[in-house]
């Protein structure tokens, strides 16, 4: 090419070609050569200066894009009645992009002026930015309800799932939405509040038989009491919120931050950068900077979304959605550090040695602007040598140094030695209609561990910071194990050949030993179960009594203020701590931290309980349809009534009735936990390898029930007509008589030895 591109030339060959964007590729693109790349990085410099791009290292990129989440105020449809929308919150200098609107049937009416909260995708080559699809018009906040549809001669009515819902809501003719008899559905109020009569609802989201899996979270969500529904209080105090500017705030929208999440992820709370260090009293050291959504300057004590916050606690996942604690206009935008998007923040520079061990740290508040949102994966693959477009011009700056940063501080956990557990998490993957397709474990890669340990130590530095600043803070807590837990995990590592040491001080190192001891071998995962089992469940409290798992002597959640009301206590702690503004720790917050403590702590366990109660309802569905089918597993519980199976396939837990143990009676032996038969004196104990026949799964209460065939690879004989053939009454007198005595002598030499 002989003469130089137009400055909208360069715009566009930047706008479609985003990973070919340094100076040099502009140049290849153009034919650019000798003393004309004067000429182009003149043009580029103008085009910076004018605000078209923001230069990046030694590349550009376009100046302003909107975030995936959006608020945006109709306006007057095309001459063709396609419905358009702008933004509210635009960034540029130019003209605001033009959304155009995607609306399904169920949506309501949008007429000019409304303003809404939608999700955006950019297109291009048309006179819209971007494509819009309507979460929300602002300022309306139906009352919903979820319930059974019961059809009648005119219309329906509603009979609420949830107990605390005493009134039934009637549905009229036209508001049915095509709903049956006995179907789950969700119903929004219509019309003013009567004060007589039943309350008036139309339908507005079929959700089929209650036993399928699109209502397993919803009947979850509800039986265990989790809020699902924002007051309009706190909807219109979310909604009024502005983005943040940089007054009071350091600047730090240059440096390349980076969100890296699942590649599902509905939000982006944290961001992370590394560089080597250039002090020359820490050769090989390394400069790590995390930043996390400053949620503390929209969520201010005593407002109608803090109280909201606080009594959720935290958000709630299940593998069809999310409970949020906070509204959307908070959680999934200002609050989300979307890729090219100034987002306050506060943020911790840490300095590590080239053995990963801290050295000093300094916080923050800043306004940052992520320069890529990228997910595991990607981010590994690019590590591992194979970088696609949206990673390749990030990895000599970004990726590589956040990796060898990461490498320093596994050196450090190696000495630290925190409990290393080895139990895979199952992932439960749906298809369009919320039905199980597959039941997978989760992927483990560098970069996930890369993004915790980046975690884990901000969240000391934040304990440490308000320790040394003499704050009050919320701890998280997790006590060493009691001597009880302990001794019983002594045990079954004895029965495995194993050794637990005693008689000194419990180190997580010790444990670690155990676990170390089990790899490879056929007792490995009943080990591991054993270990977490006998661990106590973590806690927040005002005092601290250290972190026994992560082997820390202090340690807080800092890191997702998100989801977590303990970090905005945190993050709060940290404003009023070093002064940067009102929105910090008030008296209040102060007074009432132990009570908010242990509240929290059981909003935590109350998600835990529906997050578990719908993974097994989802299992259950998923086995429905292979009742009748054997499955190998292991014994993972025992109890009076009989044992629990985990089964190899699904990671699914099932029970194996007494009733169904084979012909002869077995004892409970509380002591030892195990069983002993009465007459083979044969013994069950955890870790078991059996085989199982599935007579049972429920969808409805995920309950599993199996039948036992094998143990450790020996048919298991019967009584006369099979496992249900006869009914299962007390063993005789003597056989009752032999199996006291024996449990009596071993409950004494256990007690002998304990001694």
């Amino acid at each position: 090419m002989n003469r130089l591109p137009s400055k909208d030339e360069i715009l566009t060959w930047i706008s479609e070609n985003p990973t070919q964007t340094a100076k040099r590729d502009i140049a290849k693109a153009f034919g650019i050569k000798g003393a004309a790349r004067i000429d182009l990085k003149r043009m580029m410099k103008e085009l910076e200066d004018e605000g078209h791009l923001k230069r990046r290292k030694k590349t550009y990129r376009e100046a302003d894009k909107l975030p995936p989440v959006s608020v945006l105020r109709m306006v007057q449809p095309t001459s063709d009645g396609d419905p358009m929308a702008e933004p509210m919150e635009w960034q540029g200098e130019g003209e605001a992009p033009l959304v155009l609107m995607i609306v399904k049937a169920s949506d309501p009416a949008l007429g000019a002026g409304d303003q809404i909260l939608a999700r955006l995708t950019q297109v291009t080559g048309e006179p819209h930015g971007y494509e819009g699809r309507l979460i929300r018009r602002i300022g309306t906040n139906p009352s919903l309800v979820l319930g059974i549809y019961r059809a009648g001669s005119d219309g329906g009515r509603i009979v609420p799932i949830d107990k605390g819902e005493q009134k039934e809501w009637t549905v009229g003719a036209g508001e049915v939405n095509g709903a049956k008899d006995g179907e789950l559905v969700e119903g929004a109020a219509i019309g003013p509040k009567a004060r007589m009569g039943l309350p008036k609802a139309r339908i507005v989201n079929r959700l089929g038989d209650p036993s399928q899996p699109r209502a397993v979270s919803l009947i979850a969500i509800h039986q265990h009491g989790i809020p699902d529904r924002f007051p309009d209080a706190v909807i219109a105090e979310a909604d009024s919120m502005k983005p943040a500017g940089l007054k009071g705030r350091e600047d730090l929208r240059e440096m390349p931050l980076i969100t890296i999440d699942p590649h599902d992820a509905r939000d982006h709370d944290d961001a992370c950068y590394a560089e080597p260090d250039t002090d020359p009293k820490n050769e090989g050291g390394h400069i790590i900077w995390v930043a996390i959504a400053d949620v503390a300057h929209y969520v201010r004590a005593g407002t109608a979304l803090d109280r909201e916050a606080r009594k959720r606690g935290n958000s709630s996942y299940f593998p069809d959605r999310v409970v949020p604690m906070l509204p959307d206009r908070l959680s999934g935008d200002l609050c989300s550090l979307h890729e090219g998007v100034p987002r306050a923040c506060i943020a911790v520079r840490m300095q590590i040695d080239a053995k990963g061990h801290k050295l000093s740290h300094r916080f923050v508040r800043g306004l940052m602007r992520s320069d890529a949102s990228l997910n595991y994966k990607e981010v590994q693959a690019a590590q591992d040598g194979a970088p696609n477009e949206k990673c390749a011009p990030l990895m000599g700056d970004v990726i590589a140094p956040l990796y060898e940063a990461y490498y320093a501080l596994r050196h450090a956990r190696s000495v630290r030695q925190p409990l290393e557990l080895d139990l895979p998490e199952r992932k439960i993957v749906l298809n369009d209609e919320g039905e199980v397709v597959s039941i997978d474990y989760a992927e483990r890669l560098d970069a996930h561990r890369m993004i915790e340990e980046f975690m884990v130590l901000a969240n000391v530095a934040a304990a440490e910071e308000l320790i040394a600043r003499k704050s009050v803070q919320l701890f998280r807590v997790h006590e060493e194990p009691s001597v009880e837990k302990l001794d019983a995990l002594r045990e079954v590592a004895q029965a495995s050949g194993l050794t637990l040491a005693k008689g000194q001080v419990l180190k997580t190192m010790h444990l670690n030993r155990l676990l170390a001891q089990a790899e490879g071998m056929e007792e490995a995962e009943l080990i591991n179960m054993s270990t977490l089992r006998a661990m106590t469940q973590a806690y927040y409290s005002p005092q601290n009594f250290s972190h026994f798992g992560l082997a820390l002597q202090a340690y807080s959640h800092f890191t997702s203020p998100i989801r977590r009301y303990a970090d905005l206590i945190v993050h709060r702690a940290l404003v009023s701590a070093h002064g940067w503004g009102n929105d910090g720790l008030t008296a209040e917050d102060e007074a009432g931290l132990e009570e908010t403590a242990q509240h929290i702590s059981a909003t935590e366990r109350r998600s835990m309980l529906a997050e578990r109660d719908t993974t097994d309802r989802y299992l259950a569905s998923y086995l429905n349809k292979r009742v009748g089918e054997a499955f190998e597993g292991k014994v993972s519980g025992i109890a009076r009534f009989g044992i629990f199976v985990k089964l190899d396939e699904t990671g699914a837990d099932g029970l194996v009735p007494m009733r169904e143990l084979g012909r002869e009676y077995f004892n409970y032996d509380a002591d030892r936990g195990v069983l002993i038969g009465s007459e083979t004196r044969r013994e069950i104990n955890l870790g078991l390898r059996v085989k199982v026949k599935l007579a049972e799964a429920a969808p409805v209460t995920g309950g599993i029930v199996l039948e036992l065939l094998e143990m450790d690879g020996k048919p298991v004989e019967q009584g006369r007509g099979g496992p249900r053939g006869r009914a299962r009454g007390k063993p005789p007198k003597r056989a009752q008589s032999k199996a006291k005595t024996k449990a009596a002598k071993t409950k004494r030499k256990i007690e002998r030895k304990r001694k």
